[in-house]
């Protein structure tokens, strides 16, 4: 038996500007959405891409994030789409549904078209809890959403 250990295949984390990604953003909670997509874009040119490379598309809410990723990928220009969001609970149920139905459509869309759709949306209880994921005290989940877009991208070119 050999002792050369398989070699896995995996994603690289350089931004590339040939490969084409999307940010969609919702617009609702913007005081927090603008800061992931900040932290996004910063991390995109971090890891050696343009920031003009990206395609950047606001939407009114995270329930609308779906349905423009779905027609995003579905162009066959994008290699994957970011998708986020703030979501803060409130007194209803509202936020069950929004965040249920937003969760599942993004997932829809990235297994029905092949095109990894990032879920960046972030489903905190409480303003504090998004602020500190937008970049306070938690780090920026902005961040995290577009490393995760740039590997997968890379790692479906690999596949």
């Amino acid at each position: 038996m050999p002792d050369t250990p398989p070699k896995p295949i995996q994603g690289d984390l350089i931004a590339d500007n040939n490969v084409k990604i999307a940010v969609v953003v919702a617009r609702f909670n913007e005081f927090i959405t603008k800061h992931l997509l900040d932290g996004a874009v910063d991390t995109w040119v971090r890891l050696g891409g343009d920031a003009g490379a990206l395609t950047v598309v606001w939407v009114p809410g995270s329930f609308e994030l779906p349905v423009t990723a779905k027609k995003l990928a579905e162009s066959g220009e994008y290699k994957a789409v970011i998708c986020m969001g703030c979501v803060i609970r409130g007194e209803t149920d509202h936020y069950d549904h929004v965040v249920e139905q937003t969760a599942k459509g993004i997932k829809d869309v990235a297994v029905s078209t092949g095109v990894p759709c990032i879920f960046g949306v972030l489903t905190c209880d409480t303003l504090e809890q998004a602020v500190n994921r937008a970049g306070s005290k938690m780090g920026n989940a902005g961040r995290s959403a577009m490393m995760t877009g740039i590997e997968m991208a890379d790692l479906m070119k690999k596949l």
